[in-house]
């Protein structure tokens, strides 16, 4: 009688092939008198879809919904029936007599495995193989310590919960938000997906991405300051005395060297101006930084990302393959960054067997005896599933150029944290001028610790010039200058795949419930090997996009939350529900909560939303009034939910078309000119990006105008001579006319056009004021201009238009920051 072993991928039951005795290749399996090993590639088997349950529920209709199953069925996933199908005949074997689940350890594994057991009406007996590390002597160690089938069934029902969870929401909330929000079914192009995961996630961008639309910059003032001493000069930034951040609108930028008032900051100036010497005092203090803890996967792909600009989800695969193919590290899907308390001979081991210019760091570790016990290192009590990820030790051959980088800050790190803290000496010197202090820190490597193995050395460290007794007792420093520099307030960034993955990681920070805040402590949004995934998801989607590095959310994602919002469906974006799933799971994980009484709360929860989904009126939202009048009633127009729209009903705008969503001033545009365009950020229903001008028809319709490269017909209709004028065109003199939509001039009217001066009225999103055109044409320059938006990242920026002297429009950026008065002190230092 023969045990058969089910991995979840090919190349790990090859791996176990080779480490117990070399089984050997058997067709499309491994096999001898005592083992039968196969695999299968992932998910072979997937729930019961509401079409399957019943054929009707093809058409996604409100009235069929909420699709709540008395039994989840499952079913062949299409594409690998043919690999399922060889499973279940091993599986039904008559020299089979157990079977053992070597699928990856953890939650997803365990589905993985069991669905495929279900599925197939096995009865034989299983147990469990749990592996954290593929290298040959490992994988025999874990076939010594099999875990029992009894064992494994918490795990097993939570795994079962999380799949049926995610499908009825999922299902459920993606049908009845679809039909409501876009009048279609799932033939639509449009489908509004939801999940306890992914639409939290996409709130926090969302939200993220309106703090920096909504941000107003605020100017503020620095003084700087520099001085002299026998061994040299420095600089200093004015402190504000006796700082507290206030309660008024600076408060949230606020910073002990910031003045929010010129005035203010000019009247410290003449106070101090005429200053000669600045006492000076030094407080010296030695400090130390503990070499940073091993990775788990988050902090990997978050590293990865600020450093090489690696997507999340690449980090994972090419991690992923370090552990399948290689062998090179440790299991990578891991929440953990501690090792085993009984690991510390294995580390030992490893540090030894590494090569390369790791090498003498390592030997340096060993000889030290620095691998001892350390429960920032070593401890049971914050290891999972699996422990942090390591290298294994084996040579690295033939790596391409990230996964070399991604193996080698996973080894670099192992090496490190054994090596002692770093440590620096820390000058702060004030100096005082009059009653105004200024600041002025000195940082110095006096020991390098583990930043040594990062090629940190205290040789080349700069430090404040030393005070010295010809600076006298107290010390005073000569003023060489004062500067007061100008700067404004920035906007929060956006979202990386970096600041993503933290923000997902600890959102149980946004939960205000203890108990529920610290169910999702470790876990937050998804989990290490999940968030990438949904990252990935909501681009696909058309939720978000992501610009280089940035990830910037659409108008899509704006109207799903801005929809749920309405429907008062919050609990779908609110971690909470994650909060509260991942605090539920956990405790069937540890068998106190059984598994009907959870899918019961799911079920619950599922016929709320489809409930407030189908009650859902759009009159029950109130409109709001805009300050845009209505050429049809005179009265103001109306913001509703998706429209903006006329009181007696004859105008009615979609917020988003084609993607793209309007601003109230580019609807106001269109509402009074008729027409508003050429502009960007249309997406086609192919996805490709396209740009146009949009008119507003004789029946009030809003309809696209192509084709305006090749003619401008924004002209036709009016006449010429009526409109008024503003002066002189710059390429040919003629008149420069105000039309509806753009300044022209008069030459670049009609057929028999002889000039080609056309300047839009709408540049990059942003509306251009007549007074400020005005001031182009008479100075070649505007003032500054806030809200253009990029076609290429859509970030918002601002920028002074220029005119060049070929005639064309350019952009001139303001200077970061700008010194506006400086006092040099030369004649005093002589």
């Amino acid at each position: 009688m023969k045990t058969l072993i089910i991995a979840e991928k090919p190349s790990v039951a090859r791996d176990i092939a080779s480490a117990l005795g070399n089984v050997k290749k058997n067709g499309d399996w491994f096999e001898d008198d005592q083992y039968i090993i196969s695999s299968a590639i992932g998910h072979l088997v997937e729930l019961f879809m509401p079409e399957d349950i019943d054929k009707k529920l093809t058409f996604w209709k409100l009235q069929d919904l909420p699709i709540i199953p008395d039994k989840f069925c499952l079913k062949p996933i299409d594409r690998t029936k043919k690999k399922f199908a060889e499973l279940k005949k091993l599986l039904s074997r008559k020299d089979v007599e157990k079977i053992v689940n070597a699928c990856d350890s953890g939650r997803e594994g365990e589905l993985i495995f069991t669905n495929i057991y279900e599925l197939a009406k096995c009865r034989k007996p299983v147990l469990r193989l749990w592996l954290s590390s593929m290298l040959p002597q490992a994988i025999r160690v874990a076939f010594s310590h099999l875990r029992s089938e009894k064992e494994m069934l918490p795990l097993q029902d939570a795994a079962r919960c999380r799949s049926e969870s995610d499908w009825l929401i999922g299902i459920n909330g993606t049908r009845a938000i679809t039909r409501r929000m876009y009048k279609s079914g799932s033939k639509s192009r449009q489908v509004a997906t939801v999940g306890r995961v992914q639409t939290p996630t996409l709130a926090l961008v969302l939200e993220r991405e309106k703090q920096i639309i909504s941000f107003q910059p605020l100017p503020y003032w620095r003084i700087l300051g520099k001085f002299g001493v026998k061994q040299g000069e420095y600089e200093g930034v004015y402190h504000k005395p006796d700082f507290k951040k206030s309660s008024e609108k600076t408060s949230a930028n606020d910073r002990i060297d910031r003045l929010w008032e010129r005035t203010e900051a000019e009247t410290i100036m003449a106070r101090i101006n005429e200053a000669s010497n600045a006492e000076v005092t030094d407080e010296k203090k030695r400090t130390r930084q503990l070499p940073p803890r091993l990775y788990d996967l988050t902090s990997l792909q978050r590293e990865a990302n600020s450093r090489f600009s690696l997507p999340a989800r690449k980090t994972l695969q090419i991690a992923q393959e370090l552990y399948e193919k290689y062998k090179l590290i440790t299991y990578p899907r891991t929440d953990s960054r501690a090792l085993p308390e009984d690991y510390i001979q294995t580390c030992k081991n490893t540090l030894d067997s590494l090569g390369g210019d790791l090498q003498e760091f390592a030997r340096k570790v060993l000889d030290s005896k620095g691998v001892r016990p350390n429960k920032r290192v070593f401890n049971n009590a914050q290891v999972s599933d699996h422990f942090a990820i390591i290298p294994t030790g084996r040579e690295s051959r033939n790596l391409d150029f990230n996964a070399t980088k991604i193996l080698d800050m996973i080894a670099r790190r192992f090496v490190a944290v054994f090596f002692p803290e770093a440590v620096f000496d820390v000058t702060t010197r004030l100096s005082a001028v009059e009653d105004a202090q200024f600041k002025t820190e000195g940082k110095v490597l006096i020991n390098p610790g583990w930043l040594e193995v990062y090629g940190k050395s205290t040789d080349g460290s700069v430090e404040l010039p030393a005070l010295s007794p010809e600076d006298g007792s107290p010390a005073q420093a000569q003023v060489l200058n004062f500067e007061l520099a100008e700067d404004t307030t920035k906007p929060p960034p956006r979202y990386t795949d970096a600041t993503l993955l933290s923000a997902m990681e600890n959102a149980g920070k946004l939960v205000e419930d203890e108990e529920l805040a610290e169910a999702m402590k470790g876990k937050g949004l998804g989990t290490p090997a999940t968030r990438a995934q949904t990252i990935e998801h909501l681009i696909k989607e058309s939720y978000m996009e992501r610009h280089k590095r940035d990830l910037s959310p659409t108008a899509k994602a704006d109207s799903l939350i801005e929809f749920l919002d309405a429907i008062k469906v919050g609990v779908l974006t609110s971690p909470a529900l994650t909060g509260e799933w991942e605090h539920k799971l956990s405790l069937i994980e540890e068998g106190k909560l059984s598994r009907k009484e959870f899918m019961q709360g799911i079920s619950d929860m599922t016929s709320e939303i489809v409930q407030k989904t189908k009650d859902f009126e759009e009159s029950d939202v109130e409109d709001r009034i805009t300050n845009i009048i209505s050429p049809t009633d005179g009265k103001p127009i109306k913001e509703g939910l998706r429209q903006y729209k006329s009181q007696d009903g004859t105008i009615s705008i979609y917020k988003v078309i084609c993607n793209r969503k309007f601003s109230e001033e580019e609807i106001g545009t269109i509402i009074k000119n008729r027409e508003i365009g050429p502009l960007d950020g249309f997406i086609s229903k192919s996805g490709k990006p396209f740009s146009a001008t949009l008119r507003l028809n004789d029946s009030n319709k809003i309809e696209f105008v192509f084709d305006q490269s090749r003619r401008d017909n924004s002209m036709d209709g009016i006449d010429p001579n009526k409109l008024p004028v503003l002066g002189k065109c710059p390429k040919d003199g003629a008149k420069l006319l105000d039309a509806p939509n753009a300044f022209i001039c008069e030459n670049a009217i009609g057929e028999n056009k002889t000039c080609d001066f056309r300047v839009s009225r709408t540049m990059l999103s942003r509306s251009i004021p007549n007074e400020q055109f005005l001031k182009l044409i008479e100075n070649g320059k505007t003032d500054l201009l806030e809200k253009f938006r990029s076609k290429k990242t859509a970030k918002l920026f601002s920028a002074f238009l220029i005119l060049k002297k070929n005639g064309s429009i350019g952009f001139e950026f303001p200077a970061r920051e700008k010194k506006i008065k400086s006092t040099p002190k030369s004649k005093k230092r002589d």
